[in-house]
């Protein structure tokens, strides 16, 4: 199976020619990364939307079972071919669904890791009650997503279109594809809905500060100044324009349940589907 361009592109993110964009993802890395190594071990863990699978080895350190859910048959793949860790590898299974329809057991997750997906799905779903829907009542939701108004997604709203993807792709010598958000919302109208959804806030971080040119033209030392601006954003009430926002949740207090599809069934009959 040929990988597609969006499998490509999540394999060059962290290891990217380019010091700026090479800093905006590994910083997120870094911070789930550490999220997750921060929670206790648990029995269940499920990744929605896992990607090129950077985070599989994380869970599988932090879960007896680990379970991959995508759509995308090619994502899966490249997610199942990540794996170098024979012991993790053994304990990930791969679910191809939607997330709106996940073959899983209600309320049957304990660690559920969504990264980088929220804004690719369309706003009239009810992503973050779904998500909830998933968790035990003890457990954990490590969500990430971008912020509306960061430089690099105004500016991608511009750049992605030809003929500047064009001239992005031979400034970077690397592959460039059109973002896909399409439901990127802020941290002041995402909160609210956390709580709507039954969700509460455990630990709340902003990540990534970019600025055009420099972040193209600038190097090593760009990207160094951009890390330490990051820091600067994070107390002078500029937070809104870094580009991702990063939480640890867990289920609120008596929540009132949600049921996304009425075919649900045990998690139990997917533990090593083949992602096909």
């Amino acid at each position: 199976m040929n990988a597609t361009p969006l499998a490509d592109l999540q394999r060059t993110l962290y290891e990217s020619r380019n010091p700026t964009r090479r800093y905006l993802h590994r910083r997120r890395r870094e911070w789930v990364r550490t999220a997750i190594a921060a929670l206790p071990s648990v029995a269940t863990a499920l990744e929605v939307g896992p990607g090129s699978g950077v985070y599989l080895e994380d869970l599988a350190a932090r879960a007896d079972r680990v379970l991959a859910l995508d759509a995308e048959p090619e994502h899966l793949l490249a997610a199942r071919t990540s794996l170098t860790d024979g012991d993790a590898a053994k304990r990930v299974g791969f679910v191809r669904a939607d997330l709106r329809s996940p073959p899983l057991r209600s309320g049957g997750i304990d660690l559920l890791l969504c990264s980088e997906v929220f804004e690719h799905i369309p706003p009239e779903v009810p992503v973050l009650e779904h998500l909830a829907s998933l968790l035990s009542p003890a457990g954990t939701l490590v969500f990430t997503t971008p912020q509306p108004w960061s430089p690099v997604e105004i500016l991608g709203k511009i750049a992605f279109r030809q003929p500047l993807l064009g001239l992005l792709r031979r400034i970077y010598r690397e592959p460039i594809e059109p973002t896909g958000h399409i439901n990127v919302v802020s941290a002041r109208a995402l909160q609210p809905r956390l709580e709507t959804a039954g969700l509460k806030i455990v630990a709340y971080s902003m990540l990534g500060a970019y600025l055009p040119l420099l972040g193209e033209f600038g190097g090593e030392r760009a990207a160094r100044w951009l890390r330490w601006l990051e820091d600067r954003m994070q107390h002078r009430g500029l937070r809104a324009l870094l580009w991702t926002q990063c939480y640890v949740l867990q289920k609120a207090e008596g929540a009132a349940s949600f049921a996304p599809a009425s075919t649900l069934v045990s998690s139990g009959r997917h533990s090593n589907p083949r992602a096909e």
